[in-house]
């Protein structure tokens, strides 16, 4: 009996260094990082993503220019996907302000364009838009882009009127864009 257990200890020790030698092997050959960080694969794509820090200039520079205009609002910044990254509502802005301009931030980041776009072709009589569930068609949605491309969007809303919205958030688009721009 105690021979029989020996045996099996030694097979499973046996067992446990062949697994661990054939990890080792795989982890030596296996390159998964630069597959992903070189560019070569034609399958993977690099892409600019707007960070945290991004979205927080994007915000300032939208409250800087509220506060020029002595307006309220409520300023949504979203990434790409339309994923909310920050969002501040003013003083004295009504309590569904935040909602809204979320909704027009990821409006303008998931169709790549302003949502005074979705807004015009309604009012021209294009109806049928106002089924499309992902969509705030209000004018205050704004994409951000970095060389042409959506890295997400803000929205602003609950300022003096819905122009007013846009403006701000093309102020606060424009603290990324431009510093891109010069890079």
């Amino acid at each position: 009996m105690k021979k029989s257990i020996l045996i099996i200890a030694a097979g499973t020790v046996l067992a446990s260094l062949g697994a661990l030698a054939w990890t080792a092997q795989v982890s030596a050959t296996s390159e998964p990082a630069s597959c992903c960080t070189s560019g070569a694969d034609p399958a993977i794509s690099t892409k600019p993503a707007l960070t945290l820090e991004g979205a927080n200039r994007v915000l300032a520079a939208a409250i800087a220019e509220a506060g020029k205009r002595n307006a309220g609002g409520a300023i949504a910044v979203v990434d790409d996907g339309g994923n909310l990254i920050a969002l501040q509502r003013l003083d004295g802005t009504f309590a569904a302000g935040s909602e809204v301009s979320i909704g027009k931030a990821r409006t303008a980041a998931m169709f790549k364009k302003a949502t005074r776009v979705f807004e015009e072709s309604i009012n021209k009589g294009r109806t049928a838009l106002v089924g499309v569930s992902a969509l705030t068609p209000l004018q205050g949605g704004i994409p951000i882009e970095c060389n042409g491309t959506v890295i997400g969007a803000i929205g602003v809303s609950g300022a003096h009127s819905q122009s007013e919205d846009e403006e701000i958030a093309i102020a606060g688009a424009s603290a990324v864009s431009n510093a891109v721009a010069k890079q």
